[in-house]
């Protein structure tokens, strides 16, 4: 990946906003030719240190087929790379958070990009801006070919496939991690509950925490307790026959159990008649 011997050098084509035009073909014999916009990065507000203002070059147009590797051989001919970052549009980058494995890879969109590239020099900025744009980049060659269409799909579908072993080890990692875990709080819960048990006249002990912690939850125990003793106060403080509708309301519950029980013992009455028998001795 580098760029053919220079025969006329042209200056710089420098376009609106400060960018500098830099041609890009994929193969040596390609006729087609695209173009990459590059301009020293100088960002006020830049908070990503990855990105030094003075060594960073930044990169518009990408092609999807330039991967990270691909970008940092192309630029290495003006100086020694440090490192390359690519994305979808321009700005400050959060790291991701992703909490599945590092076999879980997600799918990646297939678009033009825009490219930070970090030099070791200084002075890399400046040559890669001052590259004549009669003298396009190289982006395959014979020694150092890139994979496109098919056989870069076959190549990326094969990279998906992971070893039973290697794959054996990470779940049995995560299980060792996962039945810690579980022990741990299961003995956590213990002690919650041995703390929060009653002495023999229903007293709990409280223990006082040092200052700067944060006082320990409840736990389901402590909680169900807790509500079992406010049903009791609510039950004690409950205002029986007060009002007239209360009083009323007893007295037809009341009236309505007496009916319901006359009832019964006259059924009961009715079956000890019907069973009787005559016994003369």
């Amino acid at each position: 990946m580098a760029a053919p011997k220079k025969k006329h050098a042209r200056s710089a084509c420098v376009v609106l906003g400060g960018f500098t035009v830099l041609s890009l073909k994929f193969q040596p014999n390609s006729v087609a030719q695209h173009q990459l916009c590059v301009k020293e990065h100088r960002v006020r507000a830049e908070k990503n240190v990855k990105r030094p203002l003075d060594r960073t070059l930044f990169v518009l147009n990408i092609p999807p087929y330039c991967s990270e590797s691909v970008v940092k051989e192309l630029f290495s001919q003006f100086g020694s790379v440090q490192s390359v970052e690519l994305s979808e549009k321009p700005g400050s980058t959060e790291p991701e958070t992703n909490s599945l494995s590092k076999y879980f890879r997600p799918a990646h969109k297939q678009c033009f990009k825009v490219g930070y590239i970090v030099f070791k020099n200084a002075s890399s900025v400046a040559a890669a801006k001052a590259h004549p744009p009669d003298s396009p980049l190289i982006v395959s060659t014979k020694e150092k070919p890139v994979q496109t269409g098919l056989q870069k799909w076959i190549h990326e579908y094969k990279q998906l496939f992971v070893k039973p072993e290697t794959l054996q080890e990470a779940v049995d990692e995560f299980m060792t991690k996962y039945d810690k875990k579980k022990e741990e709080e299961a003995e956590r819960l213990q002690k919650e509950a041995e703390q929060q048990q009653e002495d023999k006249e229903g007293w709990v002990k409280v223990t006082k925490g040092s200052k700067g912690i944060k006082a320990r939850p409840h736990s389901e125990v402590a909680n169900k307790r807790a509500l079992q003793k406010e049903d009791k106060k609510k039950k004690r403080k409950e205002l029986l026959n007060f009002y007239a509708w209360q009083r009323r309301d007893t007295q037809r519950e009341h009236i309505a159990q007496l009916r319901k029980k006359f009832e019964e013992d006259k059924q009961r009455i009715a079956v000890l008649r019907s069973q009787r028998k005559f016994r003369p001795y």
